[in-house]
């Protein structure tokens, strides 16, 4: 009898921690990436509509120029706000994200984060975003598919701003930060440019990597003018 009870306790906690262990991993994988997307969703929606009010604050006065020579904005973006949206054909033709300033856990909970000490988007120098490979929305889930070439599109309200892929996504540590200085160590670029390096976690469901994907800016254009070839289909 003693036996019988015994068994069928153990019975009853295997299932209620295999409840539990369900429970969580129906959390992590649907209920965060549901709320992640919607809070994207709201970011950018709430840019638009910032957008289509009026100027931008801080951008630059007159028109914007077209080339690859933007200037930077004229004032620092706020911490935790959203400044731009990224697009990634790449990744589909409905992948656009916010990019927020800051790379805190709230702040890459609502979409990509830009690493604050480094350049501004389209300016001299490197231009850093991290954003989650998995959870939160999954951003950059498909990032290893990134190829030489490949667009990666912004857009402040006032430019739009298309940098192309160098090379395929690279692998290194945490603790490698020359990874986004402003001449990235490793990224094989001779001299200071207009880069962007994207950042995010390695293996899939880890974080003891970082893959790391390298572009510089190759053209930008008014957004009056219309979308960059790389945006049409």
């Amino acid at each position: 009898m003693t036996a019988r009870l015994i068994v069928r306790t153990l019975s009853e906690l295997c299932v209620t921690v295999g409840s539990v262990i369900v429970l969580f991993v129906t959390y992590v994988l649907f209920w965060t990436g549901v709320r992640a997307d919607s809070a994207m969703h709201g970011e950018i929606d709430r840019l638009q509509e910032r957008w289509s009010d009026g100027p931008v604050a801080g951008a630059p006065a007159g028109p914007e120029p077209d080339g690859a020579g933007a200037p930077p904005p004229a004032a620092p973006y706020a911490r935790g706000k959203a400044f731009a949206v990224m697009y990634i054909p790449r990744f589909g033709d409905s992948w656009a994200k916010p990019v927020l300033e800051g790379t805190g856990r709230d702040t890459l909970a609502r979409g990509l984060g830009h690493y604050a000490r480094t350049a501004p988007l389209g300016a001299r120098g490197n231009f850093s975003v991290a954003g989650h490979r998995r959870t939160h929305g999954d951003p950059f889930k498909d990032f290893p598919k990134l190829r030489p070439g490949d667009a990666v599109v912004l857009t402040d309200g006032t430019t739009w701003f298309t940098y192309r892929i160098d090379r395929r996504p690279y692998r290194t540590l945490p603790a490698d930060t020359g990874v986004i200085d402003p001449v990235p160590r490793k990224s094989g670029y001779g001299g200071p440019g207009r880069y962007l390096t994207l950042t995010t976690c390695d293996p899939e469901w880890g974080h003891s990597h970082r893959l790391i994907a390298w572009a510089h800016l190759d053209d930008t254009r008014r957004v009056g003018a219309g979308k960059p070839d790389a945006l049409r289909s």
